[in-house]
């Protein structure tokens, strides 16, 4: 069964290991999660949970949202995301996920927007060379040359060329769980995630998992 959380990136630290050894981890509030709404095969074509995360006014919320969150009966939520879960019937409307689904040691993936560095150029969006610095050579840090003349006459597509760097939805697989705190709601992930300081992020059981 797929395990799942909404969560905000809080920073990274780093802890130390039993033998000594110095871990890097990211640390990430994940939850509590309330399941707003059961998706199954018979109404939806398909099992999901939806769930919200991070509690805000009513007064200053849209009614559909509202009403669409009355049914759970634990607030109105900012952000809501579906969980694929294989097995649905476990769970009811109003029932809390908090950081404990996960355990020390669960391998899980991670869902986040990217850093957005605005526009770049090529050498440091694809870490091309460039050209020398002296002699007027007048070809530093430009692209070169980027197509043919007569044939094909155009640009290929997908030509790595200046533009937008980040802030782009990646997901970064096979990151281990290191630690659980129940008490704060916080799950310390070795290495590092997507995304920066108060990022909202996706955190589910790793595709890749099984061994």
């Amino acid at each position: 069964m797929m395990k799942g959380l909404i969560g905000k990136k809080l920073g990274m630290t780093q802890i130390f290991a039993e033998d000594g050894r110095r871990i890097p981890v990211t640390v990430v509030e994940a939850g509590p999660c309330v399941v707003l709404q059961k998706k199954t095969v018979a109404t939806d074509g398909y099992n999901a949970l939806q769930v919200g995360f991070a509690q805000r006014d009513a007064a200053r919320s849209p009614r559909p949202l509202v009403g669409h969150c009355k049914a759970a009966d634990q607030g109105v939520f900012r952000f809501l995301r579906e969980l694929r879960i294989d097995d649905v019937d476990q769970y009811k409307v109003g029932d809390t996920l908090t950081a404990e689904v996960f355990a020390p040691g669960d391998l899980i993936d991670v869902t986040g927007t990217s850093i957005g560095k605005g526009f770049q150029g090529v050498v440091k969006r694809w870490n091309f060379k460039g050209g020398r610095m002296t002699h007027g050579s007048n070809f530093h840090r430009a692209p070169g040359s980027i197509g043919a003349s007569a044939y094909p006459s155009r640009v290929f597509k997908n030509k790595k060329m200046p533009g937008q760097l980040g802030n782009k939805r990646i997901t970064t697989q096979r990151l281990q769980v290191v630690r659980v705190d129940a008490a704060e709601n916080l799950l310390l992930i070795k290495g590092a995630i997507p995304g920066g300081k108060n990022a909202l992020v996706m955190i589910r059981d790793s595709v890749k998992a099984i061994k």
